[in-house]
């Protein structure tokens, strides 16, 4: 049920649009990423530091290396070089990380507690990874809105146009025969 080709592809789509949108960020001035916009994490920059926050929880959580937090709007880091410095190594991590799995990885039972719930919940890894990917893609999307609000152009963002999207991840041939 779980495709690691297609987890590459998501690894890798995250990593391409931190990217471009922490080169925009890099221009907004300090205060404005920093201005309480309404959004679920207030700021431009409370919600990269939310992704950061969630990332590494769950990286915590796959790896057996606990990512203890206080709150899910707790700030990692207030200065935006260091914010951007660990994005970048966080995404190297998770990249990694799938690029190492096994497909059969993919539906082994990962057991947590859940932040939120305060309970115990086990879920199949591939499920816990795709949920990452899209809780990633979720809260680009409130950057992305809070950008354009500030005047700023972030590019294209669908996966399509990510370079070697089509190509790099999918086989183009036919499958073999029995």
């Amino acid at each position: 049920m779980y495709d690691k080709p297609m987890l590459s592809l998501m690894a890798d789509h995250n990593r391409w649009m931190n990217e471009k949108l922490y080169a925009v960020c890099a221009g907004i001035p300090d205060e404005a990423r920093k201005r309480d916009l309404g959004a679920f994490f207030h700021s431009i920059h409370g919600t990269l530091n939310h992704l950061l926050l969630v990332d590494r929880l769950w990286l915590g959580r796959i790896t057996g290396k606990p990512f203890p937090i206080l709150s899910l709007d707790q700030e990692l880091y207030a200065d935006f070089d260091t914010l951007k410095r660990e994005r970048e190594d966080t995404d190297a991590v998770i990249a990694g990380f799938i690029a190492g799995l096994q497909p059969a990885h993919l539906a082994e039972p990962l057991t947590y507690t859940s932040f939120v719930k305060k309970e115990s919940v086990t879920l199949p890894l591939g499920l816990i990874l795709t949920h990452l990917f899209h809780h990633q893609t979720h809260h680009r999307g409130q950057i992305t809105t809070l950008i354009s609000q500030l005047g700023y152009d972030f590019g294209e963002t669908d996966m399509i146009y990510m370079p070697g999207a089509g190509t790099a991840y999918f086989s183009t041939q036919p499958p073999a025969e029995a």
